[in-house]
């Protein structure tokens, strides 16, 4: 085994937890499992907030399980590996997303997609193989298998590796497998917050024209300015979508709020794909005929395996694509989730655990 000298003892962590579904969240310590064999432990120095964070301190989803610490965009350097570990050693720049096990036999893992394993365990609020829950990034220490451990080159700083390990993955992974990832290629990306913002600068770094769908006409001489779009169109103006129809290869559709598909593929060329990424609760209206007229796609992706996940992060890294984040302490985290359902935030906030998260809780 080879450690950093610490302090304390690594099974004893501290962190942030929501101990009810009001999500008010507040001091709490707990443990971590002893470094197994083949685990990475490392110590928290960044870690990003997704709005999933906010569905699962308010319990909106109905599958918390409290005291729930959340956090799975999750980096720092490692400070113990076990004696099997081949990757890394103490030292490394490291991350964890939205997972931290799977049953690595099924054949989605056998194909590298951990993230659609039956048996896949979430990094925060999920049932371990061992029976214990396990806890996310909001805290001083993690712990994980090395399998689910995510190398982050040196030219990529934490702070904005960070999101990239959800919010990145999630649109990077169906730009990928959906073939809108050539050069040339015409993109639209719906909804211009922490999952659209980073799918334009994947998609611009690949070489494809960009067009922003948005709701919000404020928003388009940031998104023509600050981000580089080639185009933005209000989806509630009719007139700019009867003249943008059939001009797009495919479309990353990240909004969670219902919202009507038809509009959207008309924006399609034929064989368009729309590709939904966001989850809105109630299911969406989706009429036949603009399928068939065109031979179109609607389909979905949700994160990505680890071999994507540093895939996406070496293309990052390569391609200069970092997330707009606003870093904030610890304990500004309540004030950032009354912030994150107004969607007062460019585009991400990421909390410097290191700096901020007082020891004495």
């Amino acid at each position: 085994m080879t450690r950093l000298p610490e302090e304390e003892h690594p099974n004893k962590a501290f962190g942030w937890a929501a101990r009810d579904s009001s999500g008010v969240l507040s001091p709490f310590n707990f443990s971590r499992r002893a470094t197994g064999e083949k685990d990475v432990a490392f110590k928290v120095l960044y870690c990003g907030i997704c709005h999933s964070d906010l569905h699962m301190v308010k319990n909106e989803w109905g599958s918390s399980v409290y005291p729930l610490v959340p956090g799975h965009e999750v980096v720092g350097e490692v400070t113990e590996v076990g004696n099997k570990v081949q990757n890394f050693k103490v030292g490394d720049r490291v991350g964890v997303g939205c997972m931290v096990g799977s049953c690595r036999s099924c054949d989605s893992c056998k194909d590298n997609l951990e993230n659609y394993c039956p048996k896949m365990v979430l990094t925060y609020g999920a049932k371990n193989y061992d029976g214990t829950i396990t806890y996310g990034g909001y805290s001083n220490t993690m712990v994980a298998d090395e399998h689910f451990i995510v190398r982050i080159p040196d030219n990529l700083p934490l702070d904005a590796a960070a999101p990239l390990l959800c919010a990145g993955i999630t649109v990077y992974s169906p730009l990928r497998y959906y073939g809108l990832d050539k050069p040339g290629l015409h993109i639209g990306v719906v909804g211009l917050g922490g999952l659209g913002h980073v799918a334009v600068k994947f998609a611009k770094a690949m070489g494809s024209k960009v067009t922003v769908i948005s709701t919000s006409p404020n928003k388009k001489k940031e998104a023509l300015e600050n981000l580089g779009v080639d185009s933005f169109l209000v989806s509630r103006d009719q007139d700019q979508l009867q003249a943008a129809n059939g001009t797009l290869d495919g479309i990353i559709d990240t909004v969670s709020a219902q919202h009507p598909v038809l509009p959207l593929l008309g924006l399609l060329k034929s064989h368009g794909k729309l590709v939904l990424v966001g989850a809105p609760e109630k299911p969406l209206e989706l009429p036949a005929f603009p399928l068939l007229q065109g031979r179109k796609l609607v389909g979905g992706s949700m994160i990505g395996g680890m071999k994507e996940t540093q895939e996406m992060i070496d293309f990052a890294a390569k391609h200069d694509v970092k997330p707009d984040i606003e870093v904030i302490a610890m304990e500004y985290v309540n004030t950032a989730m009354e912030r994150l359902v107004k969607a007062d935030v460019k585009y991400r906030f990421v909390i410097d655990i290191g700096k901020t998260l007082k020891t004495a809780c």
